[in-house]
Formats: structure tokens, C-alpha cells, sequence
């Protein structure tokens, strides 16, 4: 196993040991067990796209670009609402 240092701010550090240490990790436990299960941005297209594939066998669901974005912006409005961003 290497090391890596990663420069982030103090106050981030800080908010990851603590939530590490609430969950009974160390911050390096915790960002290890972090890096396994967030996804690259090239997994994440791979779920969507057999998500979507999955939904049109089953029940012939099959959105186009343009509703696909329009779904896209509706859901950012929701969750700028809810969360106050």
C-alpha cells in the first residue's frame, strides 16, 4: 500500500476525521472505504445506460435527449428546493 498526501483545506480535514471517527474509522479507513464505493463518471453513464435499458424491456420506457434533460433540469429544481441551494 502507498502513501499520498492530498492538500485540502483544514476545515475539511477536520469534518472527515470527525465523521470517520463517528463510524469507528480512521480518516484513512474512511477514505479508502470511500474511494470504493463512489463512482468514476465513466461507471456512473454505464449504470445509467443499463438502467435505461432495463426500463425499456420492461416497460417499454424510452425518453428522448430532450426529455431526458428536461427530467434532468425538474429534478435539480426539486433538489435546490429541498436542500436550499
Amino acid at each position: 500500500m502507498t502513501d499520498a498526501n492530498v492538500r485540502i483545506p483544514e476545515e475539511a480535514k477536520d469534518r472527515l476525521a470527525a465523521i470517520a471517527a463517528a463510524e469507528g474509522l480512521s480518516l484513512r479507513a474512511y477514505l479508502a472505504r470511500m474511494a470504493q464505493t463512489l463512482l468514476t463518471p465513466a461507471e456512473r453513464a454505464e449504470r445509467a445506460e443499463k438502467a435505461r435499458a432495463a426500463l425499456k424491456e420492461w416497460n417499454g420506457y424510452a425518453p428522448t435527449a430532450s426529455q431526458e434533460r428536461d427530467l434532468d433540469h425538474e429534478l435539480d429544481r426539486r433538489l435546490a428546493r429541498v436542500t436550499g441551494r
